[in-house]
């Protein structure tokens, strides 16, 4: 073993970030490392809107040395394996870290190679296969927004599985409609949602406001129809119904993709994971199930809500405050996390609903207004206030 650590975090996301500027800010802080090999820190609830052509891409990103916390170790290379029998993990340059206390918060994995055609096309011109789920195709939707052609048929595509920000595959499709409308190539062209889920939207109240955006905007909407495969050459998608087992070819000038995702491979295959590959963490306390001094927070655990930045958010002031009753041999103050997650549904250019809610998917929100309704203030609340609250406050250990 090369080095140990008294609290160490795997990921340097979101969520690794949040729960370190919690930690080192405290009058009683631990000694905190963080394994991270990327350079650059990416802000990606703003990709929906540099997708929309609101912001350039730039926007999102700073580099990782200047949102890492002051007084954290950054160990920059990659967590490979662990041991957590033996409080270790092992790095995939060879290195082996002990710890006392081991957060998990890696992040998932995008499967762009799952779906056959995606991989190969996904962001490259002529395909009209764009993502908002990646820095580098991000820009690519608003290039296909630009170039659609009057009368053409627009898809957006939503999976089975779990992904990132539930509420994103449609925000583009809402960002998408009005930006035709204002070219002038709405009329006579075809805007479909197919979805995988058998729900609009997972939460009830919302869904209706989004039922009634559907229809205003003349959106069809497919549910429990998932794609399948991609013909980017004949710009072709193949659809399954997953109640009749019927599939359908669809001829598309734009197809919005959310690709497959799952829990990476390096924690699927570890003493950690769950049956499905996520870390098994306690829903309430987020500490794992089997190994008391380990926690997870965030996209690659096992929580049953959506993975989402709001989401950690009030995951991280639970994981650590019981984190430092552990290390103090207290009992925790902060009480536990009931689900909390926000999806701020964009419905066009200056709209926005601000859904927030629990594991039972009942809202549980912020203001004082009705937050079923679409709001400019909310619209300006995701695209000039969140980013500066994010940077400035989840970072440096404020919120």
């Amino acid at each position: 073993m090369t080095n140990s650590h008294q609290v160490l975090i795997v990921g340097g996301g979101t969520a690794g970030l949040t729960v370190a500027s919690q930690l080192v800010t405290r009058d009683d802080a631990p000694e905190v490392a963080v394994i991270e090999p990327a350079d650059t820190h990416y802000y990606q609830p703003l990709w929906t809107l540099i997708g929309g052509g609101v912001f350039p891409k730039e926007e999102s990103a700073r580099p990782m040395a200047e949102v890492m916390p002051k007084g954290v170790t950054w160990i920059q290379d990659a967590a490979a394996s662990f041991d957590p029998d033996n409080n270790t993990v092992t790095t995939a340059g060879g290195d082996t870290y002990g710890y006392d206390y081991l957060v998990m918060a890696a992040g998932l994995q995008i499967n762009w190679d799952a779906l056959p055609g995606l991989a190969e096309s996904v962001g490259q011109p002529g395909t009209g296969v764009v993502s908002n789920y990646s820095y580098e195709t991000c820009e690519t939707t608003w290039d296909a927004i630009q170039q659609f052609p009057k009368g053409g048929t627009a898809l957006f595509t939503e999976p089975t599985m779990g992904v990132k920000c539930g509420g994103a595959p449609q925000k583009i499709m809402y960002l998408t409609d009005e930006a035709l409308r204002r070219r002038g190539v709405r009329d006579g062209s075809r805007i479909a949602f197919m979805k995988a889920k058998g729900a609009l939207f997972s939460s009830k109240p919302y869904e209706e406001t989004l039922y009634k955006v559907v229809e205003r905007k003349d959106i069809e909407v497919n549910l429990m129809t998932e794609l399948t495969e991609i013909h980017p050459d004949q710009k072709e998608a193949v659809f399954r119904n997953l109640e009749t087992e019927e599939e359908t070819t669809i001829g598309y000038d734009l197809l919005h993709v959310v690709p497959p995702m799952g829990p990476l491979d390096f924690i699927a295959d570890s003493p950690l994971a769950d049956e499905e590959g996520w870390v098994d963490v306690d829903a309430e306390t987020l500490q794992h199930t089997r190994y008391p001094n380990v926690f997870g927070l965030g996209d690659n655990s096992s929580l049953p809500t959506s993975k989402t930045g709001a989401a950690i958010r009030k995951q991280a002031p639970v994981l650590v405050d019981h984190l430092m009753a552990q290390i103090h041999h207290t009992t925790p103050v902060n009480g536990t996390y009931n689900g909390y997650t926000s999806c701020p549904l964009v419905t066009g250019y200056g709209k926005l609903v601000m859904a927030e809610f629990d594991y039972d998917k009942e809202p549980d929100e912020s203001f004082p207004f009705d937050q079923t309704q679409e709001r400019y203030s909310m619209y300006a609340l995701k695209a000039y206030g969140l980013p500066r609250m994010y940077w400035n406050g989840m970072l440096k250990g404020r919120m």
